[in-house]
């Protein structure tokens, strides 16, 4: 067992590492939790011991979620709300708070991807992309550290991409490629900045992760096999293989790590 964690001075440790991971006491929040990537998260943080708020811009997938949750004995309450939007922002961070009375773990999950082309991409396609998944990260981020200053300690991850790090391929989608790859860098920079107040900020890049919008998509469920080709441990990702990292960066193992952009991608970043 480690003799010490946690803080700007390292305390002693007293409890098992299992027991470090839990979660139980912590309130969480997670955007674009109504379905895929988000709703895993969302049943992650519940299954270790969080109480969760769902917040999705569907009210009705937010609230199969939560029910969900409720149902397996998880505390959680459902919230419709456009991530993109400020004045949406602040309300399911304020209700959060006016819910469950504080605020510890906010994962900024919702995003969106129009593939096209960089010289037909238009700039309402580029704005609407960025919107979400940069300026609303940045929003939603500010008033999440805001609510958890007073406790001087707090979780912040960010969905980034694989993107982040190369350009997927075939499929074109510059706008995506470059909002995820500014993500990564917000997150550094708010880490830099809030560190010294208790908040940690990283972010997970999945790579590509077996999800419906694949599935059921004419476009882009022809390039599975061509994706497999390109990923060493040779199948696409599952939503439950970013489970035990959304966790890891929720739970007070990763007290010392702030700033890092962590790649769930089969290796694909590799090649």
């Amino acid at each position: 067992m480690n003799e010490f964690s946690g803080g700007a001075q390292a305390v002693p440790v007293t409890r098992s590492i299992l027991d470090r991971f839990r979660l139980t006491g912590r309130v969480a929040l997670v955007t674009g939790a109504g379905q895929g990537i988000g709703r895993a998260f969302a049943h992650a943080l519940a299954e270790a011991g969080a109480k969760v708020a769902i917040v999705d811009l569907s009210a009705e997938r937010a609230a199969e979620v939560a029910d969900e949750l409720l149902k397996s004995g998880a505390e959680a309450i459902s919230i419709q709300a456009d991530a993109a939007d400020e004045r949406s922002i602040e309300g399911f961070v304020r209700t959060t708070l006016e819910t469950f009375g504080r605020l510890d773990i906010a994962v900024n999950n919702a995003g969106i991807n129009l593939n096209s082309a960089a010289e037909e991409t238009t700039l309402d396609e580029w704005d609407m992309v960025h919107n979400l998944n940069l300026r609303g990260v940045f929003i939603a981020c500010r008033y999440e550290a805001k609510a958890m200053f007073p406790n001087g300690y707090g979780k912040i991850i960010n969905t980034a991409s694989m993107a982040s790090l190369i350009v997927p391929h075939p499929q074109k989608q510059v706008s995506y490629n470059v909002s995820k790859g500014a993500v990564v860098s917000l997150t550094k920079t708010l880490a830099a900045e809030w560190a010294d107040r208790g908040i940690r900020v990283n972010c997970i890049s999945p790579g590509i992760i077996r999800t419906a919008l694949i599935e059921e998509s004419e476009a882009l469920a022809p390039l599975v096999d061509e994706w497999i080709s390109n990923i060493p441990a040779g199948r696409l990702g599952e939503v439950a293989d970013l489970q035990g990292a959304v966790v890891y960066l929720a739970s007070e193992v990763s007290d010392y790590m702030t700033g890092h952009n962590l790649a769930i991608e089969g290796g694909q970043t590799l090649w």
